[in-house]
């Protein structure tokens, strides 16, 4: 047999020593290598590796921010909201745990609680059947809605149960207490959540608020992690708005609109009530309005407030501005005096007045008072086109009120240069000129404030959830015209219903002003002609000291126009205003300017 030699044997040494460190040196690359990346991923989080993981597993639950109130002017609630939650599981999570852990705050450490025990926690929690419960929870279904409408002290308990599978969901439920009361003002919301008309839709940043958040953490397997992340984002809650309007006499406005539009079959009827001294709006009704609670109950068109949406030819209420502006550019007194014939013909136009009469000798009083469209005419004509447009301007006619409303009409006002031959003398008397009623009112309001135009106010204040008020800065008044003109207007409107024609609109114990309207209605189809009338009355109480001023319009009532008279209907809700504010009656002896010259 051969034999090794030692020269071969001394050979074999040094090839196991090579390898056995070329072993060492890779196990300690490996090693270098790997705890390099734990350095990376838990030192140093290069590319957000850790944070990446923590977000796959945190599930958040929205906290809705409850919505603003909507006020009355004395703080009865018109709209408010109420927060709910649904109580809702992932059913796949929920039926394969036997147990989970949780939370002992009281022992500081963790708990095994079994499945049996949480169902039985939850249903005390719900105040439900544990069988039902359990039927609920137990499924394939990622998501199924277990109870709707949990208060928010309930919600809160069940959070802390921690029960697997089982999340919550906030929502906002908006309840409207009066109804229809002021139902078109408040407005009313798109899917619960977002304002769509109404104040509801123009104040809908402030009233929403921001909505907080719970952020907990879940493992792998679904479940809740006991120690994990739980953070806490508390909603802000939205403002509070509270309006101008009084919900009573709102209401009282609404009954007396409808009544009168019912009776005489109109299309539709309005009444405003402002507050002479401050501009605010106590109460603007309309004829069937929506309860925001169910809207679709009645007409797309009837929801808004046509008060601010809709703009018509106002007749012979728009006399006043005429009469104010020959006042103050010193074309006329109240006592001038005009001698009128059953017609009346300028330039080719020949106009005649709502009742036949021979030739009467008229004082610039007794042409408003009667309501005049000749006497108005040849009066007029002291006032250059220019000026009859500047007035109308200066009155506010064309420029819509910002009140916090949508689709506030701004009317039609032709330029004085585009008017034709007929419309330069019609728009002395209401006609050939377009304005909504609110537009009317604040024109009437600033001969009854003196000569002062204050713009209409339907916010009073925001209120924020600590209970921080912020009132709403009114507008800038305007100098409309001199106090001494004002005082003759006034004169000139009160003499209207002690001598004029008005005196249906007279209350006693009060002194009153007032004036007419009636105008032809365009057909709504775009057509040439008329399809019937616009009737409305204006005017203002206490006229030693004014203080409200009402509108009624009622649109296209049926039958003779000329034996159609919302002057007891204006009487009522007039009265009602005064009462309600607890306005004193009148002294003194009330205006008898003479209508006729002597």
């Amino acid at each position: 047999m051969a034999q090794r030699t030692g020269k071969a044997n001394n050979g074999r040494v040094p090839n196991a020593t090579k390898r056995l460190r070329l072993g060492l040196g890779i196990m300690l690359t490996l090693l270098l290598v790997v705890g390099g990346k734990l350095f990376l991923v838990q030192g140093l989080d290069v590319g957000g590796m850790a944070e990446a993981a923590l977000n796959s597993r945190m599930q958040q639950t929205v906290l809705p921010a409850e919505r603003g109130s909507i006020l009355d002017s004395r703080g009865t609630v018109l709209a408010n909201s109420v927060i709910r939650y649904n109580v809702v599981v992932d059913q796949r999570v929920n039926t394969k745990t036997e147990t989970f852990k949780r939370l002992d705050d009281a022992k500081e450490k963790l708990v095994d609680v079994s499945r049996e025990q949480g169902l039985t926690e939850l249903a005390a929690a719900l105040g439900m059947e544990k069988d039902a419960i359990r039927e609920a929870v137990t499924g394939q279904q990622p998501y199924y809605i277990v109870a709707k409408d949990v208060k928010p002290d309930v919600e809160d308990r069940i959070s802390q149960l921690q029960i697997p599978g089982i999340v919550t969901e906030g929502v906002s439920k908006r309840v409207y207490p009066n109804g229809s009361v002021a139902g078109g003002i408040i407005g009313f919301l798109q899917d619960g959540t977002t304002g769509q008309a109404g104040i509801e839709q123009t104040q809908d940043d402030l009233l929403k608020g921001a909505d907080g958040k719970r952020l907990f953490e879940i493992g792998a397997d679904g479940l809740r992690i006991p120690v994990g992340v739980d953070e806490l984002t508390p909603p802000e809650d939205g403002k509070d708005v509270k309006l101008t309007i009084n919900s009573d006499l709102q209401y009282f406005a609404q009954q007396a609109i409808q009544s009168q539009t019912e009776k005489l079959n109109a299309e539709w009827g309005s009444i405003i009530v402002m507050d002479a001294k401050t501009g605010d709006l106590v109460a603007m009704a309309d004829t069937n309005a929506p309860d925001p609670n169910d809207p679709g109950r009645v007409a797309a068109q009837d929801r808004g407030v046509r008060s601010v949406t809709a703009a018509y030819e106002p007749g012979s209420v728009q006399k006043m501005m005429t009469v104010a502006a020959l006042i103050e550019e010193g074309k006329a007194g109240p006592l001038d005096e005009f001698t009128l014939d059953p017609t009346y013909t300028v330039n080719g136009q020949t106009f005649s007045d709502s009742f036949a009469h021979g030739t009467e000798e008229r004082t610039l009083a007794g042409i408003l008072g009667y309501s005049m469209n000749t006497g108005t005419v040849m009066a007029g004509q002291r006032l250059s086109k220019e000026q009859r447009y500047d007035w109308l301007k200066k009155f506010g006619i064309g420029e819509a009120p910002d009140i916090g409303l949508p689709a506030t009409a701004s009317g039609i006002l032709t330029p004085w240069q585009q008017w034709d031959g007929r419309q330069e003398f019609t728009v002395l008397f209401g006609q050939g000129v377009s304005q909504s009623t609110l537009q009317t009112v604040r024109a009437f309001q600033s001969i009854a404030n003196n000569g002062v135009m204050l713009q209409p106010r339907l916010i009073d204040s925001y209120v924020s959830a600590d209970g921080t008020e912020e009132k709403v800065a009114p507008a800038e008044p305007r100098k409309i015209v001199s106090e001494d003109t004002a005082q003759q207007v006034q004169d000139i409107l009160e003499s209207a219903v002690t001598e004029g024609q008005i005196k249906d609109a007279g209350i006693d114990g009060y002194r009153v002003g007032a004036k007419t309207g009636t105008s032809e209605s365009p057909c709504d189809d775009g057509k040439s002609g008329f399809c019937g009338y616009t009737a409305s009355i204006v005017g203002m109480a206490p006229m030693d000291d004014p203080r409200f001023i009402v509108e009624v319009v009622l649109q296209r009532p049926k039958g003779s126009i000329y034996g159609i008279t919302n002057g007891p209907v204006f009487r009522s809700v007039l009265s009602q205003a005064l009462r309600t504010y607890n306005v004193q009656p009148s002294t003194g002896e009330p205006a008898r300017l003479p209508q006729f010259a002597k």
